[in-house]
């Protein structure tokens, strides 16, 4: 089958594109013929990881670039989209459009990455696809109401996991003996307000000294209002900001110097740093909302809390501040395996 992925792609930051890079090598691997179109202008690249048939031709001010990749697609017998924000809808609408025009046409899906927006021209182009894909039961209600004739596919994410060694996390366990270093926690990702951020740090100050946080990933507002409630908090000695993206050279060593990674998320579809965790033998807290815990057994391999909560996140926090529990915990993870998430995942973008 020729199949054609529209959208983000590596080198580009972020968990879409390295969706729709490893999903156009997994169509590849399972004999298809698949290439990428995505933008021009990529963000710098940290690692080699782009798709070998990724062509860069699209440009967000280029209306023609649009109409252009909807022609060259005609041939195609599936052509996916990945939707990850409102900004895509009016070109990803030229592509459909120009996809169309000629006798015969390929069938279309739209992967919406998180929920999909209500605005008019992301109604249009929902309700234009053949199949809409989505990644929890949440999002297939909201996509239902935009496009309510469309059928609606509920796929579970599936993992993008880096190579790693199950030896880091064995080597590191947790120490026992007096001199305990204390619980660290890792914050990873992008800093935005849907991620909870604050709810941890205001979490945090309800443990005890020993507790400290480490907070990695991108802040597209700048670290300076986390900063502030840090200082607020009186946090400061117990709080290290790493501001920056952080490369999978660098995920090894982040992930050994944490005892569980920290998800305070108010509002997610799913997650895919439940299982980077997991493969590094790092539990995870994770609250409840979307399908962001799925994957997590609450008292096994993680903790589960409500979204939004400050006092239930703070007793999380406390139960895996004590060495035993959290012991337990990482004792209680286990590598999760690609293979079966992908073959589902694959079922269900193919018509």
């Amino acid at each position: 089958m020729r199949i054609a992925l529209v959208g983000p792609a590596r080198p580009e930051h972020g968990g879409a594109a390295r969706h729709t890079t490893e999903l156009a090598s997994r169509l590849a691997a399972a004999g298809h013929n698949v290439i990428i179109e995505s933008w021009r202008a990529p963000g710098p690249a940290d690692d080699k990881e782009e798709y070998p048939r990724t062509y860069r031709r699209l440009a967000w001010y280029r209306p023609d670039t649009w109409i252009a990749a909807g022609r060259r697609l005609r041939s195609a017998d599936l052509v996916v989209f990945a939707l990850v924000s409102q900004a895509q809808a009016a070109s990803y609408l030229s592509v459909l459009t120009a996809l169309t025009l000629g006798p015969d046409r390929p069938r279309t899906a739209v992967i919406c990455h998180p929920a999909p927006p209500s605005d008019r021209l992301t109604r249009t182009l929902l309700a234009r696809a053949d199949t809409v894909i989505v990644h929890s039961a949440a999002q297939a209600a909201q996509a239902r109401a935009l496009a309510p004739e469309v059928p609606i596919v509920i796929a579970r994410m599936p993992p993008h996991l880096p190579v790693v060694s199950r030896e880091i996390s064995a080597e590191r366990g947790v120490d026992l003996a007096p001199g305990y270093p204390g619980t660290r926690l890792l914050f990873f990702g992008a800093v935005r307000p849907d991620k909870g951020l604050d709810l941890l740090l205001q979490a945090l100050a309800r443990t005890p000294d020993h507790v400290t946080l480490t907070v990695a990933g991108e802040f597209p507002d700048g670290p300076a209002p986390a900063r502030e409630l840090i200082a607020g908090l009186s946090l400061g000695t117990r709080v290290t900001l790493r501001p920056g993206y952080v490369p999978a050279a660098g995920l090894p060593a982040l992930f050994a110097a944490a005892d569980a990674l920290v998800l305070p998320y108010r509002q997610a579809a799913g997650s895919q740093n439940v299982l980077l965790a997991f493969s590094f033998g790092v539990p995870v807290i994770a609250t409840t909302a979307g399908a962001l815990a799925e994957a997590v057994r609450d008292g096994v391999d993680g903790l589960t809390c409500t979204p939004g909560d400050v006092e239930d996140l703070a007793r999380a926090l406390n139960q895996i501040a004590v060495p035993q529990v959290a012991d337990r915990l990482r004792a209680g993870v286990r590598p999760p395996d690609p293979g079966p998430y992908w073959s589902a995942y694959l079922r269900a973008v193919l018509p």
